[in-house]
């Protein structure tokens, strides 16, 4: 029997050391998961209405130029 309640001790402690290295595990997946899936937010640029108007009719005069050459 003292072999017995030997054999208990030494899983008992290699139980204990496997349960520690899995929390260290599970620690640094989380990290892991945490710099790999979490992307950096792009902060759009606000542009005027008076820059949206101005590309607007650049746009409008660059298809009047094509339709103008279609039209010939």
């Amino acid at each position: 029997m003292a072999n017995l309640s030997g054999i208990v001790k030494q899983m008992k402690k290699e139980r204990d050391r496997v349960e520690s290295e899995l929390t260290r595990l599970n620690a640094a997946l989380a990290v892991f998961v945490g710099v790999y899936t979490s992307k950096p937010k792009r902060q759009r640029r606000k542009m005027s209405a008076k820059a949206r108007a101005k590309i607007a009719a650049a746009q409008r005069a660059r298809w009047a130029k094509v339709r103008a050459k279609q039209n010939r």
